[in-house]
């Protein structure tokens, strides 16, 4: 018995495909004896006929048979198509790609051992379909698909777990990172708060300090106003005394001198200008701060 070098289901397939194709062929080969056999029922009733009625007759033979040749041969070619299709569908859920090498099907050669694989399976012995051509099953179960699938899902396997473990990893950077985020929080809010009563000290610094310096400014302008009353007062009285105040004017000019010596060496006015100066300074260092 003839081989194809396929295994034993696909050979099967291939049986099952040769028998339809032998079915078909003998009805395509019945159609054209019934054309033949209706040109000798219907014209062929005579005993001599003219060359042209000849021609006539194979002309109109001609015509039947090309149809019915023709239309066979399209409905052979769409149904390898639809044969083709099924093959390629199942290729396609297993994520196979199949190639077709049409040079191959004029190949003298192996079209002569398909020639003898039919002669040897259809007329050596009367052999019964087996039970896959009975029931044939479109379903690669071949060993190569299984294992290309096995790959395939071992693969995705490998990328899931580690795509699992980054994910983990990912997850645990995130947390560490919402953690650190919520003690800088605090510790932001914390300096605000420290900063917060650090500046309502120092503005209560700066309060008492402008109080002191206004108190100190009033009690230094009443002090010259007084000195300024009673200096207008001793003008009057030299008005009235102006010829007194001629002739001890070298005098007076002395005492005046004198008197304000003596008044810029008063206890009073050091101290107001020592604490002048020094709320001065405390001022400057204050608004220094401030500033940083």
């Amino acid at each position: 018995q003839a081989e194809l070098g396929l295994n034993e289901h696909h050979q099967n397939e291939v049986v099952n495909y040769m028998r339809f194709a032998r079915f078909k062929r003998g009805l395509c080969l019945k159609t054209v004896d019934s054309c033949i056999q209706d040109l000798k029922d219907s014209r062929l009733v005579e005993e001599t006929f003219t060359v042209d009625e000849v021609i006539d007759m194979l002309d109109g033979l001609q015509s039947v048979v090309h149809s019915e040749v023709e239309s066979e041969l399209i409905n052979t070619t769409y149904t390898n198509v639809l044969l083709l299709r099924q093959l390629f569908s199942q290729a396609e859920k297993w994520y196979l790609k199949l190639q077709t090498d049409v040079s191959e099907l004029e190949n003298r050669e192996l079209l002569e051992q398909v020639a003898e694989f039919e002669k040897s399976e259809f007329t050596s012995s009367k052999k019964k379909p087996s039970a896959d051509l009975i029931k044939p099953k479109l379903a690669p179960l071949n060993e190569g698909g299984s294992e290309l699938l096995n790959k395939t899902v071992a693969c995705l396997q490998e990328e899931n777990e580690k795509l699992k473990i980054r994910l983990k990893t990912i997850e645990t950077q995130a947390t560490a990172a919402l953690d650190e985020k919520s003690k800088l929080e605090k510790s932001l809010k914390d300096l605000q708060m420290i900063q917060g009563d650090q500046k309502t000290n120092t503005c209560q610094d700066i309060t008492e300090l402008e109080n002191k310096v206004a108190a100190l400014k009033c009690q230094f302008e009443k002090t010259l106003n007084d000195s300024t009353a009673n200096q207008k007062f001793l003008e009057e009285n030299l008005v009235t005394t102006k010829h007194d105040l001629l002739k001890v004017q070298d005098q007076l000019s002395t005492a005046e001198k004198e008197l304000e010596k003596k008044f810029q060496q008063t206890a009073a006015y050091r101290n107001m200008k020592e604490i002048l100066t020094k709320k001065n300074e405390q001022i400057k260092e204050l608004r220094k701060k401030l500033s940083k």
